[in-house]
């Protein structure tokens, strides 16, 4: 795969469309205008990264991580994992040319229709036609498999006997990964997934079927401009339209000292993930434009919650090798291998998924569970490495669910605040520690489900899927943008041009991993947008 970004001395004064963000929403937007014949540009806060590039040594990956949060702020604005240290909840997102695709698990599922209700989503965008076909253009692009290897997971393994314990059934996960060599719809190559387990730190192989590789790609070819290291600060209205201040994210100039410039467009579609697109819009209105109250509220994190059968009966080998792979004799499976549903009562249900790490936090690990109390078993794995032992018997579950999406982003003395203060009564993680708990007895394991517990950040939640902040309405008392992700202006109507095209225009969580129904959602509003302006 060639380098889709461009050298800043290109960009252009204006555009037709500025698309800010390049995950999921951001990538379907540009591919969709741009297939339309419009004059698009994407800017990106994070680096390009192409298979090769990503951290497969602790350093590297401990140089890959930003923390943010009351008065901390380490590490590079460009850094590949930004984490948002809360006094409520934190929160992990992804920073690059692809958004959250690079280091998500890439579990691809819709969710249950009872979880699309008229009572928080929009009855216009559920009764439309166009929404199924969104779900169809996002499946053929992202074409999710089944890991033809998952019998012969040992997590996997581990997976199906934790579900038996339930009385429940696993089964193996479709993700967005390529597990033979191919062309992609796109006709990106991609080559078959290793298995080396390193999914969630950037694949180094080039199975992953990232933004980069499919929609990103689609759009370079027809001639988008796409720059990495700028972030928008700002977005006012102008005569024309709209006109966006921007500056560089990392150690790159527009020219000889100049670090920020304006853009002007038509169209915005703001696409730079749930606490970007609402901190954007926050600023925003913070120069006077005009915006809906309800901007920052219903953020939700999805039920998630990441959890630790430490020390199990059996072998479970959920710490990734790599590409290249520092042990040739193991098969780790890529990052979710296969899931199974529990009830979570009321008609709910959460999602456990088997999970793994990467070999590049393989250091660290016996630390980490020193600090969870486990000592002897820790300094058994330090002697011996990860891949025996204590470690090597330490199943992963990644969870997601539902939760009430109360949470609420703010903007305080200039710094993004997510403020939930209730959120760990949440009945949804007494009944994931519950159900949990028997598993862990049942393997004689220790369940850690709060792994930052004795750690400097707390017994506090902590969430990679977070949603909502510019959720979906019928008018501007109920939301903040549209069926169609226009933002409402609550003077009257909406602002013309103005999109948001993300997982923060959600209004609910949904019971199971997010992208899926991202892509389709901006597929779906991508449409009505080529459609009007053809007009």
């Amino acid at each position: 795969m060639t380098s889709l970004s461009q050298p800043l001395s290109v960009m252009k004064p204006a555009y037709d469309v500025v698309v800010v963000g390049s995950g999921y929403g951001g990538g379907v937007a540009a591919a969709r205008l741009s297939q339309a014949g419009k004059s698009v540009c994407v800017i990106e806060r994070g680096k390009e990264y192409l298979p090769g590039d990503f951290p497969t040594r602790f350093p590297e990956l401990k140089n890959s991580l930003r923390i943010r949060g009351g008065k901390a702020d380490l590490g590079s604005d460009t850094a590949l994992y930004d984490f948002r240290v809360g006094s409520d909840i934190h929160v992990l997102t992804g920073c690059g040319l692809g958004g959250g695709s690079l280091i998500n698990a890439g579990v691809a599922m819709r969710p249950k229709p009872s979880d699309l209700d008229g009572t928080h989503w929009p009855q216009f965008l559920l009764n439309d036609p166009q929404f199924e076909t969104g779900f169809d253009e996002a499946a053929k692009v992202l074409a999710p498999e089944i890991c033809p290897e998952t019998a012969g997971i040992d997590k996997f393994h581990a997976l199906r006997s934790s579900a038996e314990i339930l009385g429940r059934s696993a089964e193996p996960a479709a993700m967005t990964i390529s597990f033979s060599d191919r062309n992609n719809v796109f006709g990106m190559e991609q080559k078959a997934c290793t298995l080396c387990g390193d999914c969630c730190s950037g694949c180094n192989v080039g199975a992953k079927t990232t933004v980069a590789s499919t929609y990103l790609a689609e759009a370079a070819r027809l001639g988008c401009d796409i720059f990495s290291e700028v972030q928008a600060k700002y977005l006012e209205r102008h005569e024309a339209g709209w006109r966006v201040t921007i500056e560089t994210s990392g150690d790159t100039e527009f020219g000889a000292g100049q670090k920020s410039r304006t853009i002007e467009t038509e169209n915005i579609v703001l696409a730079a993930g749930t606490l970007g697109s609402t901190e954007l819009l926050l600023r925003s209105r913070e120069q006077g434009l005009p915006i809906s109250d309800r901007l920052g509220q219903g953020f939700s994190a999805n039920g998630d919650m990441i959890a630790f059968a430490y020390d199990s009966d059996s072998e479970v080998n959920a710490i990734g090798v790599g590409h290249p792979a520092k042990l040739e004799d193991k098969k780790i499976g890529p990052f979710v291998s296969g899931l199974f549903p529990v009830s979570a009562g009321e008609g709910k249900e959460f999602l456990v998924q088997d999970g793994s790490l990467p070999s590049s936090s393989a250091p660290l690990l016996p630390l980490f569970f020193m600090a969870n109390g486990r000592i002897l078993g820790s300094l058994q794995s330090l002697m011996k490495g990860v891949y025996q032992g204590p470690i090597a018997q330490t199943e992963i579950f990644f969870i997601v669910g539902h939760d009430n999406a109360g949470g609420r982003i703010e903007l305080n003395n200039g710094k993004l605040h997510i403020s939930w203060p209730e959120v760990q009564e949440q009945k949804i993680y007494a009944a994931i520690e519950e159900q949990l708990q028997k598993i862990a007895e049942a393997k004689g394991a220790k369940m850690i489900t709060n792994p930052l517990a004795n750690t400097a950040m707390g017994r506090i939640p902590a969430s990679t899927h977070p949603l909502g902040g510019c959720r979906m309405g019928n008018t501007p008392a109920e939301g903040v943008v549209d069926h169609k992700g226009q933002v409402f202006n609550p003077e009257g109507g909406v602002h013309r041009g103005l999109y948001v095209w993300d997982g923060a225009i959600i209004p609910t969580s949904l019971g199971v991993n997010p992208l899926l129904t991202i892509t389709a959602l901006v597929e779906r509003n991508a449409a009505l947008l080529v459609r009007q302006l053809g007009e």
